[in-house]
């Protein structure tokens, strides 16, 4: 279930908007951090913060992505070079 909450603000000068305290404690966010705004067809936005869109984020490729083991392409490099030594090839 989404839980919303309305929040009123001003818009102020030069386009700047103060987030009220109760939401950047909700968010979890504070000064400096960024955030991501995104417009909605329906005209509304969304604001998250960059952190929490990445954690979002993680892994949503994860089941089209090759399997990639970086021990494995490692120990494959350390064998190459092993045999080429081996065998006088510096």
């Amino acid at each position: 279930m989404v839980s919303t909450h309305g929040y009123a603000i001003t818009l102020g000068e030069r386009g700047r908007v103060v987030l009220p305290a109760s939401l950047r404690r909700e968010l979890g966010v504070r000064a400096g951090d960024r955030l991501i705004l995104t417009t909605q067809d329906d005209g509304s936005v969304r604001l998250i913060s960059a952190r929490q869109l990445a954690s979002e984020l993680k892994g949503v490729f994860k089941d089209v992505a090759p399997e990639r083991s970086w021990a494995d392409e490692l120990i494959a490099e350390r064998r190459v070079e092993q045999a080429r030594e081996d065998c006088g090839d510096n």
